[in-house]
């Protein structure tokens, strides 16, 4: 029995980045004998074993048959007799189809290492075409390594999977699974472009897809196509850390200018409601987590009202309070503003331009926050009452606020 340290650690190690967890091939052994070596099992599909101290994950080198279409359409083999090349073979990018023995020496048969000096994103073999998950994996790597290149015939092949229906086998976990991940990568526009140049974004996202080439007011947009603009959203919430809940309401928050008319382009009224009743097919669709869902319909529906906020009488303000739940979701609504704040800078020279909107928001919450609603209640004995006095109180702590404001 031999092991060997594969994929991800040793691409890592090579460029000098952090090694998080080390996956492992074994070569030459059989499931009986990892279960009387300690090891136990946790594949399903595949003979995988978790070590009895350091529970790393070690899996039996292996061959996969294609059976049908989809990322499961497998029959896989394993048995003490594939090598460690033939396990290497299945796997989607050179970069990733590499191993390091116990004394250090590196396996390398498929020129990995000249692809990571390279800087290229290259497929293995034919057998990438097998796999429709792996157009999602390039593309998630693209958003990783924002200084590596796919290389032409990878992306040849992946438009031929496109053109074959292999992208139409994916279920929407494993598609929702590979764009949370590349949503949180370097520069997450990387992904979606190069869905996009395979033709696989206009099957798994058309409401996104159709977003390049929408026009937007050159004075408000100056980088005009809407498609470059949620691009320039998404890359800004991704400099600045933010969660994912964040970037995928920064990346759906203007699918509404996708159905414009062309007849009344550049304008774009009453883009925020369809965006949210284009949402609801898409968070359905991929079965989109609740925290991203609830967030990315808020940002759809009311980023526009932000710019707004200094023109709003307080009445105004208290209700755009009680629609965003800001004050039983103040947390919710922290994220809001930097969804907001995405959108906002993520315009062709407003990267750095100031968004003072969302302080001023904050301020206004704070003071709504300080009015006692507990003692009101204890005041009155009819539930309207209480209500109508709460939001009396509250309306006089923001008119208190804005006077100051706009004196």
């Amino acid at each position: 029995m031999q092991t060997f340290v594969v994929g991800g650690a040793v691409r890592d190690a090579l460029l000098g980045l952090p090694v998080q967890d080390q996956d492992h091939v074994v070569v030459g052994s059989t499931p009986a004998e990892m279960e009387a070596a300690g090891f136990r099992r946790v594949g399903k599909d595949f003979p995988v074993f978790l070590h009895p101290d350091t529970h790393e994950e070690y899996a039996l080198a292996r061959t996969e048959r294609k059976t049908a279409k989809g990322y499961k359409g497998f029959e896989v083999h394993a048995s003490p007799d594939v090598t460690l090349e033939e396990d290497l073979a299945r796997r989607d990018l050179t970069i990733n189809a590499m191993a390091r023995a116990d004394d250090g020496s590196l396996i390398d048969p498929y020129h990995g290492k000249a692809d990571l000096d390279a800087r290229i994103l290259r497929h293995v073999s034919p057998a990438f075409a097998e796999d429709p998950v792996r157009i999602l994996r390039a593309a998630r790597f693209a958003a990783r390594f924002t200084e590596f290149s796919l290389a032409p015939e990878t992306l040849t092949l992946m438009q031929q999977m496109v053109a074959d229906g292999e992208v139409d086998a994916l279920v929407p976990e494993r598609v929702w699974q590979e764009l949370a991940k590349g949503l949180m990568e370097v520069k997450p526009s990387r992904m979606f472009e190069m869905l996009r140049a395979c033709g696989a974004l206009q099957k798994i996202f058309p409401e996104l897809d159709r977003l390049w080439g929408v026009p937007q007011p050159a004075q408000h947009h100056p980088e005009i196509d809407t498609g470059v603009h949620v691009m320039m959203v998404i890359d800004y919430a991704a400099r600045q850390g933010y969660s994912l809940a964040v970037r995928f309401a920064a990346l759906t928050h203007d699918l509404g200018k996708g159905t414009t008319p062309p007849d009344i382009w550049p304008r774009h009224i009453g883009h925020e409601l369809r965006s949210v009743d284009l949402l609801k097919d898409v968070v359905k669709r991929l079965r989109v987590p609740n925290d991203c869902r609830e967030l990315a319909q808020l940002v759809a529906k009311f980023h526009g009202k932000v710019h707004q906020v200094n023109a709003m009488r307080p009445d105004t303000l208290l209700h755009f309070f009680q629609e965003l739940d800001a004050l039983r979701q103040p947390t919710r609504f922290e994220e809001f503003l930097k969804a907001c704040e995405s959108d906002s800078r993520g315009r062709a020279g407003f990267e750095h331009k100031a968004f003072p909107e969302a302080a001023y928001l904050k301020h206004l919450l704070h003071a709504v926050q300080q009015v006692d609603a507990g003692a009101i209640a204890r005041q009155f004995s009819h539930p309207e009452e209480i209500k109508s006095a709460v939001f009396a109180a509250r309306l006089s702590a923001l008119q208190e606020v804005s006077a100051v404001r706009h004196s």
